[in-house]
């Protein structure tokens, strides 16, 4: 049997086999809705996309939010909005570095934790780069907080941060 080129119906080399015409043409309607179906999925998906990559440029929580994912367009969004900074909270939440104790949300840095209330940071870039005016001027940890809190990637530990704080 001959494979399809051109559209054309499958055509067999051996001439004792016959092809019922109909039967022919349901196959070819049933490629056709399949193909159809195939394209309307994958313009939805497009769609999708698109709305999503415009939800996430207007507010990127709530975009993180709604997928409970970070995905490409949020992620650039993250990043367009928050610069390294966003970077580096991305890839803290990738790194499940975002702890959450019965007293604080712990941010683990490269070279030591910071704690995370209510927004706010007690790390020297909250404390002397930022502008108070500027809600969305964050250091990458309370921005790493944000994200893992929508996203479920906060590690939680049932004891008390300031009791761990002493071993460390």
């Amino acid at each position: 049997m001959t494979t399809r080129g051109d559209g054309d119906d499958p055509v067999s080399d051996s001439p004792s086999q016959t092809t019922d015409d109909s039967s022919a043409e349901t196959a070819d309607d049933s490629s056709s809705r399949d193909s159809q179906r195939g394209d309307t999925e994958s313009e939805g998906t497009s769609l999708h996309d698109e709305q999503l990559r415009e939800l996430a440029a207007r507010d990127w929580r709530a975009a993180l939010a709604a997928t409970g994912e970070i995905v490409g367009p949020i992620a650039e969004a993250i990043i367009e909005t928050h610069g390294d900074r966003g970077q580096r909270a991305v890839e803290a939440v990738a790194e499940l570095r975002v702890k959450q104790y019965r007293d604080f949300t712990v941010v683990v840095g490269h070279h030591e934790e910071h704690v995370v209330e209510d927004g706010g940071c007690d790390c020297a870039d909250a404390a002397y780069n930022l502008d108070p005016e500027n809600p969305e001027d964050r250091c990458w940890h309370a921005i790493a907080v944000d994200i893992a809190e929508r996203v479920g990637a906060v590690d939680h530990h049932d004891m008390w941060y300031s009791e761990v704080r002493e071993f460390l």
